[in-house]
Parts: structure tokens; C-alpha cells; sequence
């Protein structure tokens, strides 16, 4: 009996593994493969050796890359966690209740548009002949128009526009599942509203903003379509730099380097968060 249970649970399991194995494991292991092999004219030749995380680490455009990645993605994640937290406490708190879902559904409209359409959209916002300058030159704070476009200004801009919505939903759902006793509670026993707010209601919904932020923070430092669009080549990105290697120069094995660095930043940033969970919860 208990043989067939095993048998059955396993069954049960066996998709999603497979489904794991497929899609995750195989693919990075290749990856990581790729990037300890070594390209010699246009003959790949695998290996082990560390010849391109070297050369990654030892020239300063890569490693530059990579630094203005993570500049960009943590400048977008304090952002959009600053300006997600008061959206998603005037929805929970401020909306009366039968209208919240209203307030919501106008709160992810971003998500319904194509992200392409997106970056264009704030791309002609941003342009010299955009809506911001020729606002700021009729009212006369300008004489010319700004430079706004094709500027990391216009990256975190783009970025932020997004994952402002998704910070707002998940904070949201950690707002309204906190008794509004605990509130009560803590004015009650002489804690000022800014007290019981510090004290009480921001670390119960810290695992909301942990989580947001760490989506916020995978999604944002992995992207190449919104840099691309909104940055333009003035400064590259890690993706965009990856990118170069393989529709140019088709050096898989730095590329799949550069790929395992970004993903050790991801791990980084996981790891950082589930232990600030765990602090935060003795």
C-alpha cells in the first residue's frame, strides 16, 4: 500500500520535474558548459577553462556592463518599491472597499499593453519633440528641448512605469490581509500613527515588498528590450552587451560568462532576501 502511494505521488510529481529538468537544468547546464569553453577563430572548442570569465572580469567595457546593469535595476527597484507603497496604502486604505477592484483593474492597464508598444510610447513621450518638452517650452521653463531620450533617465523611467504595478499588487495583497486591529492596537497603547506604521504595519508587509522586489530586481536586470529601445547604445547594459556577443561576434562561450554572472547576481539578490525574511521574522 504504502509502495503504491510512493508510486502514485511520484506520478503526480513526475511533470513538473521533467518539465524542470527540460526547461531549467539542462538548459544551464549547457550554458555553463558553453562558458568554460573556449572559441578559437570560429571553431568552438569545449573545455575547462576560465579564459572568459578573465577576459569578462579584465576589460573594463564587460565589466562596465554588468555594473550598469545592476546601478539601473537597483536605481528601478528603491523606486518602484517608494512610489508602490503609498499606491497600494491609498487602494487598500483609501478606496472605499466595493471600489478597490475598479482601482486595481486601472492600476495593471500597463500589464495589457505589449511591452514594445510600451518603450516606444515613453520613447516619444521622451523626445526632443515629446510631449514633456514641448510642455516645459510653452510654459517657458526651457528655451531648448532636453535631452531625455537615449539616456539611463529614460531606462529607469520605462522600467519604473512597470514594475511600479507589479510592486502595487503584491504589496496590496499583504495590506489587506493585516487585521485593522493590530492599528487600534498600537494607538491604543500610545504609539503615534507613524509609530505603529514603522512598527507594526511595515515589517508585517515586508515579505510583499521582498517579493516584489526581488521580481522586480530578476525582471529588470535581465532585460534587453527596454534599454534597447529607451537607452539606446550610449551606455550598454549587460543584456545588450550578451546580445552584441552573439548576433556579431557569435562568441557563445563569453556570452553564456556574462549569462552565469548576471544569474550569480540573481542568486545574490535571492539569497539577500530570504534572509532579510528570515531576520525579520525572529
Amino acid at each position: 500500500m504504502a509502495q503504491s502511494e510512493t508510486i502514485r505521488g511520484w506520478g503526480f510529481v513526475a511533470p513538473a520535474l521533467l518539465w524542470t529538468l527540460a526547461f531549467f537544468v539542462v538548459p544551464f547546464g549547457v550554458m555553463a558548459a558553453m562558458s568554460l569553453a573556449t572559441l578559437e577563430g570560429r571553431e568552438l572548442i569545449w573545455g575547462f577553462s576560465f579564459d572568459n570569465y578573465a577576459r569578462l572580469f579584465g576589460q573594463s567595457y564587460l565589466l562596465r556592463a554588468i555594473m550598469v546593469s545592476l546601478e539601473i535595476t537597483l536605481t528601478v527597484t528603491i523606486v518602484s518599491v517608494l512610489l508602490a507603497y503609498p499606491l497600494a496604502w491609498i487602494i487598500a486604505y483609501r478606496v472605499p472597499e466595493r471600489w478597490q477592484r475598479l482601482a486595481l483593474l486601472l492600476a495593471i492597464l500597463p500589464f495589457w499593453t505589449s511591452y514594445v508598444v510600451r518603450s516606444y510610447a515613453w520613447l516619444l513621450v521622451l523626445s526632443r519633440e515629446g510631449v514633456i518638452n514641448q510642455t516645459l517650452m510653452g510654459i517657458g521653463l526651457i528655451s531648448e528641448p532636453l535631452t531625455l531620450a537615449s539616456t539611463r533617465f529614460a531606462t529607469v523611467t520605462g522600467f519604473v512605469h512597470f514594475f511600479v504595478m507589479l510592486l502595487t499588487l503584491t504589496i496590496y495583497a499583504n495590506l489587506v490581509q493585516l487585521p485593522p486591529n493590530y492599528r487600534r492596537a498600537a494607538v491604543d497603547l500610545g504609539a503615534s500613527s507613524w509609530q505603529a506604521f514603522r512598527h507594526v504595519i511595515l515589517p508585517l508587509t515586508l515579505p510583499g515588498i521582498m517579493t516584489g522586489a526581488f521580481l522586480t530586481f530578476v525582471l529588470c536586470i535581465g532585460d534587453y528590450i527596454t534599454p534597447q529601445i529607451l537607452g539606446g547604445n550610449n551606455e550598454l547594459t549587460g543584456p545588450q552587451i550578451i546580445m552584441v556577443q552573439l548576433g556579431r561576434g557569435a562568441n557563445f562561450p563569453l556570452a553564456a560568462a556574462m549569462s552565469i554572472v548576471l544569474m550569480g547576481l540573481v542568486t545574490l539578490a535571492y539569497l539577500g532576501a530570504s534572509r532579510w525574511l528570515r531576520i525579520d521574522r525572529l
